[in-house]
C-alpha cells in the first residue's frame, strides 16, 4: 500500500492546526492563571522544592490517605500558605508521600517545617527525602540559555540546509520544526493545566534534542526528493515527493519505533527526575516523524506548484568531441 500524503494533505494540515490551536489556546489560560504560557518548575522560578515520603516499614503509618488539608494548615501556620502542594502515589495510585514548592528556605526553617509535617501525617521515610534549592537568578539564567541555544540550533539548521539544498527546503524544514516544538509546547501547557505538570531544564535540552531528530528525518526525504528530480525532470512535483515519502516510509518508521521503546523504558521505569524529560521526546519525535512526512514534504510541494516549479530544470545537452553544446 502506498501512502499518498499529496492528496490527503488537507487532513494532514487540519490535524496539525488543530493540535497547534488546542496548545495556543491552553499557554493562553496558563498565563492568565498561573502568568506563564508552562507550569515553570523549580529550576525556571527558584524557590525550595521539599519531598518526602512515609516509612510504610512503620506499623500503620502509610494506612491513611494523605490529607491535603492537614498540610495546607501547617503551611499557613508556617507562613507559606502560598506554596504548592502535590501528593506523590506509588504504582497502585496510593499517596505515599507529599512534594511542596515553596519559597526558598533556610537550613532551621526546613527542619521546623518537615517536623511539623511529620506531627501530622506520620513517620517519614529519611532514604526518601529530597530537597532543592535554586536562587531564581540561576533560574532566569537557564531560561535564557535554553532559549539562546534554541534559537541558536533554529539558524544553524536553516542555513545547513539552504547550503545543503536550498532556501525553500530550509524553509519549510523550519516550519515543520516550529511545528513539532509548539504542539510538545502546547501539549505541556495542558498537562500543567490539568495535572500541575511542570517544566524544568531537562525540557529544554528535549526539545534541542527534538530539533535534531525532527531534521534528521527531513533532511532523509528532502535528499530522495532532490535525487529523483535530478534523475526524473520530467516527472510533476506531487508524484516526486509521494515516491521520495514511501520509499523512505519504512527507515522513518522503524527508527522512530526503535527511539520510542527507548524512551517509553526511560519513562516507566527511569525514575520521577526523567519522567518529564522522557514525556517531552516521545511527544516531539512522534511530532518529529510526522511533521518530516506529512507537512515540509507537502508545503514544499505546494510550494513549488505555485511558483511554477512542478518539473526539475531539463538536463544540459552532451557536450560532443570535447566541444560544450553552446559552442556548436
Amino acid at each position: 500500500m502506498k501512502l499518498q500524503v499529496i492528496r490527503q494533505r488537507n487532513v494532514w494540515w487540519a490535524i496539525s492546526s488543530a493540535l497547534i490551536l488546542a496548545g495556543i489556546v491552553a499557554m493562553f489560560i496558563s498565563w492568565k492563571q498561573i502568568g506563564a504560557p508552562l507550569r515553570p518548575g523549580l529550576d525556571f522560578v527558584g524557590g525550595t522544592r521539599l519531598q518526602f515520603e512515609l516509612d510504610c516499614s512503620k506499623a500503620d503509618n502509610c494506612q491513611k490517605p494523605i490529607d491535603i488539608a492537614a498540610v495546607r494548615s501547617v503551611m499557613d501556620a508556617e507562613g507559606l500558605g502560598s506554596s504548592n502542594i502535590q501528593a506523590i502515589t506509588d504504582r497502585s495510585g496510593k499517596q505515599v508521600g507529599i512534594t511542596i514548592r515553596t519559597a526558598p528556605l533556610n537550613g532551621e526553617q526546613r527542619n521546623q517545617l518537615q517536623s511539623a509535617l511529620s506531627e501530622k501525617l506520620g513517620t517519614f521515610d529519611p532514604s526518601k527525602t529530597q530537597i532543592d534549592t535554586v536562587g531564581p537568578v540561576i533560574g532566569q539564567q537557564l531560561f535564557s540559555a535554553g532559549l539562546l541555544a534554541l534559537i541558536v540550533a533554529f539558524v544553524g539548521i536553516a542555513i545547513y540546509l539552504s547550503l545543503r539544498f536550498q532556501l525553500d527546503y530550509a524553509i519549510f524544514a523550519i516550519v515543520a520544526l516550529f511545528h513539532d516544538i509548539l504542539i510538545t509546547v502546547g501539549i505541556f501547557a495542558i498537562l500543567g493545566l490539568l495535572f500541575n505538570v511542570e517544566v524544568d531544564s531537562l525540557f529544554i535540552v528535549a526539545l534541542l534534542t527534538i530539533v535534531g531528530f525532527s531534521v534528521n528525518d527531513t533532511v532523509v526525504i528532502y535528499d530522495r526528493i532532490r535525487e529523483t528530480i535530478a534523475l526524473n525532470p520530467e516527472r510533476h512535483i506531487d508524484d516526486i515527493v509521494d515516491a521520495a515519502v514511501n520509499s523512505t516510509l519504512a527507515r522513518s518508521i522503524n527508527t522512530t519505533l526503535t527511539t520510542l521503546l527507548t524512551l517509553f523504558s526511560i519513562f516507566l521505569f527511569g525514575g520521577e527526575t526523567l519522567k518529564i524529560f522522557a514525556l517531552a521526546l516521545i511527544i516531539g519525535f512522534t511530532m518529529g516523524a510526522y511533521s518530516s512526512i506529512f507537512i515540509a514534504s507537502t508545503l514544499l510541494a505546494l510550494w513549488r506548484e505555485r511558483t511554477g516549479q512542478v518539473y526539475g530544470p531539463a538536463p544540459a545537452a552532451p557536450a560532443t568531441d570535447g566541444v560544450s553544446s553552446k559552442e556548436v
